[in-house]
């Protein structure tokens, strides 16, 4: 059944949407990923407190891939599920096994400023599309990893003497 006849979208302007989503989801696996191996490897000092916020940021992320998957899913595509495609296609590479919490959150830093690019872009597509609804899944991404890049730069900032 076409899902697209009954939410009145056009799938030709959908189309360019699904795929950035598609590429979105392999993105936030593989980060998924990362951020797990973050979690498990981190050491040293402020081992308590980042390994409490890596559990937050992967669980978040969890949820960031369901969302994702099943928007495809409503917009009448497949989602892919396969790890070893998701690594043919994803901007970003395996990771998480740094064990220094400054620059494991420095990679985290540069991954969120990758996905905001996509969101963003992903939100021109959609606003083509007249899709208000991934235009606002999106802009939901953002505002909480907006947020999310101020407080670890503040973390990460060095006391001046």
């Amino acid at each position: 059944m076409n899902t697209l006849k009954y939410l009145g979208l056009n799938s030709e302007k959908v189309a360019p949407v699904v795929k950035a989503l598609s590429q979105l989801l392999a993105d936030y696996q593989v980060f998924y990923a990362n951020l797990r191996g973050f979690h498990w490897n981190v050491r040293g000092k402020g081992f308590f407190m980042l390994h409490e916020h890596y559990e937050h940021l992967y669980n978040d992320t969890a949820n960031k891939v369901d969302e994702v998957a099943e928007r495809i899913l409503q917009l009448g595509e497949r989602p892919e599920n396969r790890y070893s495609e998701y690594l043919k296609v994803s901007k970003l590479q395996e990771d998480g096994f740094e064990r220094e919490g400054r620059h494991a959150l420095e990679r985290v830093l540069d991954t969120l400023k990758l996905l905001i690019e996509e969101e963003r872009a992903i939100i021109a597509l959609a606003n083509e599309a007249n899709d208000d609804v991934t235009v606002s899944l999106m802009s939901d991404y953002l505002k909480g990893q907006e947020k999310l890049i101020w407080m670890l730069l503040s973390f990460l900032e060095k006391k001046k003497k």
